[in-house]
């Protein structure tokens, strides 16, 4: 997965604005108690960032 595409189905599910603050600010265990941001920064696929997020979010099936 680009990371452009990780970036619009972050958008599509919290919405434009949220979808920012959502992954600066919330920290997934299964990222190693990481924000998305912080995962992405040190090198974590976006795809496995993007499966941990439906891993905590509610997305629906046409994101995932």
């Amino acid at each position: 997965m680009r990371l452009s595409e990780f970036w619009s189905r972050m958008k599509l599910h919290f919405g434009d604005p949220y979808a920012e603050s959502w992954a600066r600010d919330y920290v997934i265990a299964d990222l190693g108690g990481r924000t998305v941001n912080q995962a992405l920064a040190d090198g974590v696929a976006a795809k496995e960032v993007w499966r941990a997020v439906c891993g905590v979010s509610d997305v629906s099936a046409r994101l995932r």
